[in-house]
């Protein structure tokens, strides 16, 4: 996904500044070349509207690209989480097992029953 939110926002901003570089004339129809290619011949609205589409390709891609480093970097901070949490558990297993604490402790209780019907808050 990284990948390709870089290569939108690298395609974009290139095609963008190719078609800056090449057309430095005005009127009122504008004709777009890239790479001495005739691609287009616009008018001030079809301009503004392929400018626009342009900038949301690009916004797209920067969206892309820093959603999939927040998922990387969320992903690596839950399984730090899940290890420390295995550590801590063994730790406690071996403390319980040195000392013998397990007889001692009361039982655990399961979850209430509950009936079908909850008169007054009950």
């Amino acid at each position: 996904m990284f990948l390709l939110g870089f290569l939108l926002l690298a395609a974009s901003a290139a095609f963008t500044g190719l078609v800056i570089a090449g057309n430095t004339g005005g009127g009122p129809d504008y004709t777009a070349n890239v790479l001495g290619q005739h691609v287009a011949t616009l008018n001030t609205l079809g301009v503004f509207a392929a400018g626009l589409a342009l900038g949301l390709i690009f916004c797209l891609g920067l969206a892309m690209m820093t959603g999939a480093a927040r998922a990387r970097r969320r992903k690596a901070e839950l399984t730090s989480a899940r290890q420390e949490a295995a550590r801590a558990t063994a730790e406690r297993d071996a403390v319980t097992a040195r000392t013998g604490d397990e007889a001692d402790r009361p039982a655990a209780t399961g979850a209430r029953h509950r009936h079908a019907r909850h008169l007054f808050g009950h």
